[in-house]
């Protein structure tokens, strides 16, 4: 693994649930504090991620409410690799870090 797995997440609780999960599957994230325009952040950010030659590997996963079309749909243009409900992230979280980390 070359680095931590990034996390943007604006829900403390969230967080933590991630961080812990990461710390028993031996994956280290780290927090990126969030903007109050998330949609923005998925435009913007992963944009950039994914078409610097740099860092276009890297893979960007998503996950929102189920009812968050809107936003799911942002984040696949921007370049999301993975989009998922929050209740399947949550789910998958153990292995899902250790796919990401490689």
């Amino acid at each position: 693994m070359t680095g931590p797995i990034l996390t943007v997440v604006d829900d403390l609780i969230f967080l933590s649930k991630i961080q812990q999960t990461a710390h028993q599957v031996g994956v280290p994230v780290e927090p990126v504090e969030p903007s109050k325009a998330v949609e923005r952040i998925t435009e913007f950010l992963v944009h950039s991620i994914k078409t610097n030659p740099a860092t276009s590997h890297v893979q960007v996963m998503g996950f929102l409410s189920h009812v968050q079309s809107d936003l799911a749909a942002a984040a696949r243009a921007a370049g999301c690799d993975f989009v998922m409900p929050r209740s399947a992230f949550s789910q998958q979280l153990p292995q899902l870090l250790l796919q990401l980390a490689g």
